[in-house]
């Protein structure tokens, strides 16, 4: 029986690993195997950090929206709640957009908070 290497298969794993070092400093991008740890980590980051993005989103646009709230006399869980008594269907995305590039449809939008609010009590 033929005597078999794996040397194919290692090279084609060894370039596409250097490949993605591709850009790292000193030997993390040309040493095979502290190039592979450096790969290996930066993909745990990626995959952490897409997950994160969502979070930090969110956290921004409410950021946004209470500060835009606030100044119409309003806190953003009351302005929250009111939009749902009110029936309004928006996503904080949405509403912090309104507020950073229209704000005057944001300040109708509060209005419509403040009335459901009104309404409940």
């Amino acid at each position: 029986m033929p005597r078999v290497t794996s040397a194919v298969a290692r090279n084609k794993r060894k370039k596409k690993v250097l490949k993605a070092a591709k850009g790292y400093f000193g030997g993390r991008k040309n040493l095979y195997r502290t190039a592979k740890d450096a790969v290996e980590k930066g993909w745990e980051h990626a995959y952490r950090d897409r997950r994160k993005k969502k979070r930090n989103f969110r956290r921004l646009w409410i950021a946004r929206i209470n500060a835009a709230v606030r100044e119409h006399d309003l806190s953003y869980s009351r302005f929250i709640n009111g939009l749902k008594q009110a029936g309004v269907e928006l996503d904080r995305k949405a509403l912090a957009d309104l507020a950073v590039h229209n704000p005057e449809a944001f300040g109708h939008v509060v209005d419509r908070a403040k009335a459901g609010l009104a309404a409940k009590t």
